[in-house]
Order: structure tokens, then sequence, then C-alpha cells
């Protein structure tokens, strides 16, 4: 067994659901798109939380103390798993639809009628229904950035040709919920940046895959969910913060009208939120190396080596899912399959299988205990642009506690439903 394998299976120990068996099968998770499987630690401290520090904030007792101080332990996590400069520049919430939807209307009070703005084919619905509703409110023409149809990437000459010095905003995916596609943030955010126009990225598929980078891409806002990167069902919001700061939130008085408590309206689910402080300790302890004498010091160095160690592990195994689906007669993928351009994909795949509903491919490989989607996974304006609607596609999604085992047990099941 190699290091990377032992490694793996080490992981492994941590998930209790990796071990459930259901009908004789042990369950396959490739359902990690639209929600990754939990570590036990981090399961334990949402009910650590729970148990002994169930209290709400600015009481001068101890149990709300110790939320004050779970809270601002989150903040710094979060800084780290994003890169951010400063904690305060991030804020949670339910989830990012939520605060995505949130935040759109209120940035949506700085535009003027006549300005314009630009989503993308290639995203969640959660990137791009909430800001044409602001933009209809606001009175904004609405522009779509069009895709690539042959390997399903963001098109990016119909990004450029499409901004202009009317643009206040473009809202883009670092990577496709559907097909695992990337986008060059760093590149787009000089594109928009140039015309004076904001960044709005939905890296919630990113984020279990690769090291997100606020600073270093020069994006003006970004979203993510801990639910997709091993923890609890927990939104993030990072901002710049003269922008987070300037920017009339819509709040109730009493809230706080420093950054970040005016972007997080309402009791936050503290118990979660110490969950998602866990969830970003695990995956900074897949960057620990045991042997080393001399342990690295911070938890960015940590993030660092883990999510280099989790995109080599993961492209090996999207590399044979891609490679077995291709040989299967009556399989079609959509995204990109060459294994020369892995580096530009995340571990997600979606296919059809000729004449057999999405829906009704999901339910056979669920009865021989694999998870998998069927659908559009609300990434509705990618495939009204593929042509998949109504049947969509399967998707299977690879993550570091995923085994080359199991994606060989996929494959078979996949030539038995396409035969």
């Amino acid at each position: 067994m190699s290091s990377s394998e032992n490694k793996v299976r080490n992981l492994r120990s941590r998930f209790p659901s990796l071990e459930r068996i259901e009908n004789g099968h042990r369950l396959v998770y490739l359902d990690g798109p639209a929600g990754t499987q939990v570590p036990l630690e981090v399961a334990q401290r949402v009910a650590e939380c729970l148990i002994h520090h169930n209290a709400n904030r600015a009481g001068k007792f101890i149990t709300s103390q110790e939320v004050e101080q779970i809270m601002a332990e989150a903040h710094e996590a979060a800084a780290d798993f994003l890169q951010a400069d400063e904690p305060r520049s991030v804020a949670f919430g339910p989830n990012m639809t939520t605060l995505t939807l949130g935040f759109s209307r209120a940035l949506a009070r700085t535009w003027s009628p006549g300005d314009e703005i630009l989503v993308s084919s290639l995203d969640h619905d959660a990137n791009y229904t909430p800001w044409v509703l602001a933009a209809r409110d606001a009175g904004l023409t609405v522009r779509t950035i069009g895709i690539d149809p042959s390997d399903a990437t963001l098109d990016m000459e119909s990004l450029e040709s499409q901004l202009t010095e009317r643009t206040r905003l473009v809202a883009v995916t670092a990577a496709s919920n559907a097909v695992g596609s990337l986008t060059d943030i760093p590149a787009i955010a000089k594109l928009v940046h140039r015309v004076g126009a904001e960044l709005f990225v939905d890296a919630v598929h990113y984020a279990p895959h690769r090291r997100i980078d606020v600073v270093g891409w020069d994006c003006d806002y970004l979203v993510c969910s801990g639910y997709k990167f091993f923890g609890p069902h927990i939104g993030i919001l990072y901002g710049k913060p003269d922008r987070m700061e300037s920017i009339v939130p819509y709040k109730l008085r009493p809230s706080p009208d420093t950054i970040p408590g005016r972007w997080m309206s309402g009791t936050q689910n503290h118990s979660c939120i110490a969950g998602l402080t866990a969830a970003i300790d695990y995956m900074a302890s897949i960057g620990e190396d045991p042997t080393d004498p001399k342990p690295m010091a911070t938890r960015r160095e940590k993030l660092d080596l883990a999510m280099d160690w989790i995109e080599a592990v993961e492209r090996e195994l999207i590399q044979r899912l891609i490679a077995g689906l291709k040989e299967i007669p009556k399989v079609r993928i959509y995204g990109i399959v060459d294994p020369d351009k892995s580096h530009l994909r995340a571990p997600t795949v979606s296919f059809c299988i000729d004449r057999v509903d999405s829906a009704i491919a999901a339910s056979e490989l669920g009865k021989k205990g694999i998870c998998a989607w069927h659908g559009n996974y609300y990434a509705l304006p990618l495939t009204l642009a593929l042509g998949t609607e109504p049947n969509g596609m399967v998707r299977l999604g690879c993550m570091h506690y995923n085994t080359t085992e199991e994606i060989d047990r996929t494959l078979e099941a996949v030539r038995w439903i396409a035969r």
C-alpha cells in the first residue's frame, strides 16, 4: 500500500458514515458536490457547543462569553481558509443562497438605472437568479456570459466582449457544481476591474478541492458553504472590508453597525459555526506531517499542503472515472475529458446514458449502494445551455475520502445500466 493510500485509509477512519452498509452494500458516497460526509470531530464539536455553551452573545455571564470566543475563533479559521487579511471581512449566515439573496439586495441599492451586470451560464442558479432579480428591481440590464458547449467551460471572449464602462458587477463561479469546469478568477478579476466593475465569486464547489485565495485572486466578494467541505450547514460571505463597511445592509436597528456583525442578521447558529471551525481544522490536519520534528506553526501553512495533496489524490480518481466512462457505449460525458487538461477541472463529472432518464439511472445506482445525483442540481443556467433539460444528467463527485475500488465498483454499475 502506497503512503497516499495509507493516508486515505487513515482519514476514512475519521468518517463514521463511510462504514455504513445498506442491503449488503457498503455505501459509496459520490454525492459530495451536494454535501460532503462529516468527520467525527466536527459532529462532536457541534454537540459539545450545544451541551456546554448554549447561550446568545453579548451577555455578561460565562456561557455567553464562551460563545463570543467560539465566534472569534470561527472568524479566524474562516479567514485562514479563504486567505483573507482580516477576520472581520468574513460573515456567516444560514447558507450561500440566503447570503447571496440578501447581499444582492443591499448591493443593488448602489446601482442606477442603465447600469449593467453580467451573470454566467456556467453557474448554479444561486449565483444567477439573485442578481437577475436585483437588477430587475434596480432597472439594470442583465447580460449573460456564454460557455463553450464542446467542453462546458466559460467563454472568456464572451465575458470580455460584454464588459463596458456601464458594467457594475460580474457574478461567476470558481468551479461548476455540475461538470467541474474551473474558471480563471485572477484573470477575470483583472478584466472586471479594468472597467471599474466588481467581481462576486461563488466558490461553493471549489472549496473542498482547491485552495481559495481571496487576496491573490483580488475578488471583491466571495461565498462558500461549510457543508460542502466536511462541515455543518453554514454559509460564508467574504467582502473587501472597505466595501463591507460602506454598503448599507438590510438589518435591525440594535444590530451592530461594524463588520462583520452588520452582515449577520439575527441570532447565528453558534454550534454549527463551531463545527465549521472544526471542519477547517480537519482539513488543515491533512497537511500535517507526523514525522516532522518541527511541525508547521500556522493553520494556513497546513491548509496549503493539505489542498495540494487533496488535488493530487482527487485528480487520480476523476481521471480513472472519466477514462472508464469513456469506454462505456451509450454514455455521453459533459465537460473536460482530456486528461492533459485535468488541472482545469474539479473532480466532478456529469453524463447521460442513452435512452435512460437520469432519475432512473441514479435510482439503479442507489440500489447498488452508490450515492449519485440526477437532474440539474440547481445548475439550471448550464443545463439549459447544454440542452439536457428535462431529463437531466447523472452527476458523480469524488472527494479525497473516496477510493479507486469505489470508482471501479461505480463504473461496473454504470456499465450494467447502459447494457
